[in-house]
């Protein structure tokens, strides 16, 4: 991994140990589809790819969490995301 590779990885790590846990809910896609959530796809992008070239893919996973959000808007449960104050349901 280039230096640069390294230092998006460790923030992205960094902000999944410190911040992610305090909000106490998941992103849209994940909890729409399963699977990683929207900073576990983009560190492994960025960790197989490098930033560079994980640039696309990660505009794509994060349009792909808004139609997620929005999607999961139409029901009846309420939260907050990532993107905004929009309906999700909380899992832990």
């Amino acid at each position: 991994m280039t230096p640069v590779s390294r230092a998006v990885d460790a923030l992205i790590g960094q902000y999944q140990v410190r911040l992610s846990p305090r909000k106490g809910y998941s992103c849209a896609h994940r909890v729409a589809h399963g699977g990683a959530s929207c900073s576990g796809a983009v560190r492994e992008l960025v960790r197989g790819r490098g930033v560079a070239r994980a640039l696309v893919p990660t505009v794509t996973r994060f349009v792909a969490c808004y139609q997620a959000a929005r999607l999961l808007m139409a029901s009846d449960v309420r939260g907050v995301c990532c993107c905004g104050p929009i309906p999700i349901p909380f899992r832990f």
